[in-house]
């Protein structure tokens, strides 16, 4: 299969044909023996290049993003000779700190980054503490960082380089939500893990702001099933973690957790 039969074959939309050629041409890379990987991928890139892989007849490769649990990961497209063991990560840490008492939050420090001219592609997670924010970024980028992102908000920063095992993600919040449904529809599921009408709901889900398992899905009337994790650009992401069967009124008994 020819590289342009393999991007017709699997590519959705005009967006993840670009983003499968690029992988495709790191796979090349691979193939003639020098070690590959892409910029960091949020996690419905994640999914949608390893369709990709799988068409493409399952080359070696591996996901990391710095710390187990990480959401943006790159993928690296392992030539032969390397192992995983040995595989060097393109990436590096670095932890911002500022005085205790100042609330900074995720939009803050990526706002600051990316006001930089800094494309998204370059950035990892941002995993915003008490007093401090550890940022995963593109090696490339490091010495950049170190020297001139000194600053988030109106929040002075010192920035320093952290070893990647030092990384500290903050302890993720959760609300356990309790409810019942008419049906197991995502307008309606969505409607209860978000706190919306169903009628919102079904806008986000129209205005192409909702992934269901990290792919965009339009369709309000969709069935979602337990295990599904539900995103909302804006709103945050929640998970259908119980269908325990029906109420004496008839409705679907469900249990949810949304992430804070």
């Amino acid at each position: 299969m020819t590289k342009t039969e393999l991007l017709d074959r699997v590519s959705r939309s005009s967006e993840e044909r670009q983003l499968f050629s690029r992988v495709l041409d790191k796979l090349d890379q691979a193939a003639r023996g020098a070690p590959a990987h892409t910029p960091f991928l949020s996690q419905s890139q994640q999914e949608a290049v390893k369709r990709l892989l799988n068409a493409a007849g399952h080359p070696r490769h591996l996901f990391a993003g710095g710390f187990p649990g990480s959401e943006r990961q790159v993928c690296a497209l392992l030539p032969d000779w390397q192992e995983e063991d040995h595989w060097e990560p393109p990436y590096a840490a670095l932890r911002c700190s500022w005085q205790s008492g100042e609330k900074l939050t995720h939009r803050d420090f990526l706002g600051s980054i990316l006001g930089q001219g800094i494309d998204r592609e370059k950035v990892g997670d941002l995993l915003v503490g008490e007093s401090f924010c550890d940022i995963l970024v593109m090696e490339e980028l490091k010495p950049y960082l170190l020297q001139s992102f000194d600053s988030a908000g109106r929040t002075r920063l010192r920035v320093a380089e952290l070893p990647l095992e030092a990384v500290q993600p903050p302890e993720k919040q959760v609300k356990v939500i309790h409810d019942t449904v008419n049906s197991l529809r995502l307008d309606a599921v969505m409607a209860t893990g978000f706190s919306l009408s169903r009628g919102k709901a079904a806008d986000v889900i129209s205005a192409g702001r909702v992934e269901v398992n990290h792919a965009l899905c339009l369709k309000s009337d969709r069935t979602v099933t337990q295990g599904d994790v539900l995103t909302c650009r804006g709103l945050g992401k929640c998970v259908l973690t119980e269908v325990n069967g029906l109420s004496k009124k008839g409705r679907v008994m469900i249990v949810m957790e949304r992430y804070l």
